[in-house]
This record gives C-alpha cells, structure tokens and sequence, in this order.
C-alpha cells in the first residue's frame, strides 16, 4: 500500500490492541467515561465496534449494537481535536449502513440533553426524540436527563 493512502482516515474493526487508544480519547472527552472493561466487553460480545483511524492513530470509535431487528448506538466519540471536522458524521453513517445491511429496522441512542451538537447531528440525518430518560446519566452535581432519539430505517 502506497504511504498516501496509508495516510488516508479509515474506519475498521476496534481490536483489543486499540482500547489504550479509546481509553484515552473517551477519558479526554467524557466526564463520566467508559471503562477498558466496557469497551473489551463489547469487542467480546460481538457488538459492531469501529475505530477511525488515520497514519496509525485512532481519533474516534463507536459502538452498537444489533438484536431483534433494533440497532443501539452505544457510544460514538471523536477526538476533541479532530471535532467540528465531519468524522462524527461519517462514523455515524457507517454504522447506518452497518444496521441496515444487518436488516434492523429502527436504530435507537441515547443523548444527553446538554449535548446540544450531538443532538443536531443526530436529528439532520434523521433521528427524532421519542422519549426522555429522567436521570439517566451522571453529571456533576446529580444526574441529567438523556434524549432518546430514533431513525427508521
């Protein structure tokens, strides 16, 4: 493989070898992260877990998971200096794609309610609000409520 296109952003499987790397951007961009536990589990589990990666370095990761024609995006984070850039976007479609050629119907995720970027993103491909958790994630302080956003796809 030519240099320049080794340099090129990929997205690709997360394998055990990256979660020092996930570990690391989930602590910078999370007040309350995912554990190394929460993310090898997932591997394990069989849960669709993506990497973007570009020259050897991972700079964002998602995971979801599929059962009973239902996708859930569990997690999605790019790297606070690669944000505002469109990776968040284009990770977002991949596992999309992922759920449809899987045959789920409907894909869910939860958003905090301050997260107010991730939200717009969210409902410009399409999500919609269809509930609201009371208390679901933890914040400094207390609890805040999460946002359960749905796509039908």
């Amino acid at each position: 493989m030519s240099a320049q296109l080794q340099d090129m952003p990929q997205i690709r499987r997360m394998v055990p070898a990256d979660l020092d790397a996930v570990v690391a951007i989930e602590r910078e961009v999370f007040l309350f992260p995912w554990t190394r536990g929460n993310f090898s589990d997932s591997i394990d589990s069989g849960y669709y877990c993506l990497v973007l990666e570009q020259g050897g370095d991972i700079f964002g990761y998602g995971v979801m998971s599929i059962g009973a024609e239902e996708a859930h995006l569990l997690t999605l984070s790019i790297a606070a200096s690669a944000q505002h850039k469109g990776w968040g976007e284009k990770l977002l479609r991949r596992f999309i794609h992922i759920a449809r050629e899987q045959r789920a119907l409907t894909m869910f995720l939860d958003v905090r309610e301050s997260n107010h970027a991730a939200a717009r993103l969210y409902e410009r491909i399409g999500f919609i609000q269809i509930a609201r958790r009371r208390d679901y994630y933890p914040a400094m302080g207390g609890r805040e409520d999460s946002l359960v956003m749905e796509l039908v796809l």
